[in-house]
């Protein structure tokens, strides 16, 4: 059987002050670190500058590494609204840029990109980071965590994509956001018990 050709996967943790990114490269069962870092936003005082930098940093980071598909981490919902919001329209940004090249975009929520890695959805930063180093054989330090954050979410989506309940699934895109699934077809978004009650023969028990 011919070997598949090596392609690339490319993370995304959206944020205000600093965004992570990493760029996985799969090549059949070997996995490498192509490159891991943060875009600096901190010192942008006006919000819309900050979006545009998003914009063509993350554009450019896609035109240098080439990745297949661009996964990122869909906001938390928390208490802070105004946060929120500001965070929500980064990762808008973010995912704009990465459709502007024609990519496949995909998106995780928190808990999942950290029960991928760690086994456990409420696991702290520093061990999802820990975990990404050594799966990665990455030994030098980060001076932020966002760039791990980033990495593994394209762990994440590696191992969602590879999983055999994928496989499974055929041409079901996983919707991260929530846990449920979105069909690739003009159907729309359905949730994964809607799928199990029209496909009751996917269901494993």
């Amino acid at each position: 059987m011919a070997r598949s050709a090596p392609y690339r996967i490319m993370g995304i943790d959206p944020g205000t002050n600093y965004m992570g990114y990493g760029v996985l490269e799969v090549d059949g069962r070997t996995l490498r670190s192509v490159v891991l870092g943060d875009i600096d936003l901190h010192k942008l005082a006006d919000p819309y500058t900050k979006l545009r930098h998003i914009f063509e940093r993350v554009g450019a980071l896609v035109d240098e590494y080439h990745p297949r598909d661009v996964a990122l981490e869909s906001p938390f919902f928390g208490e802070n609204v105004q946060s929120m919001l500001k965070l929500g329209r980064a990762q808008g940004v973010a995912m704009a840029a990465a459709l502007s090249r024609g990519l496949t975009v995909s998106e995780y929520a928190p808990s999942r990109i950290k029960q991928a890695i760690a086994g456990i959805g409420s696991a702290p930063k520093e061990q999802v980071a820990a975990i990404v180093c050594r799966t990665l054989t990455i030994d030098r330090p980060l001076r932020r965590l966002d760039a791990t954050d980033g990495m593994a979410v394209a762990l994440c989506h590696y191992f969602t994509a590879t999983s055999p309940l994928a496989a499974a699934l055929g041409d079901e895109r996983v919707k991260g956001l929530g846990g449920g699934k979105k069909a690739a077809s003009k159907g729309g978004s359905q949730s994964w018990e809607q799928f199990l009650r029209a496909h009751p023969d996917r269901e494993i028990k």
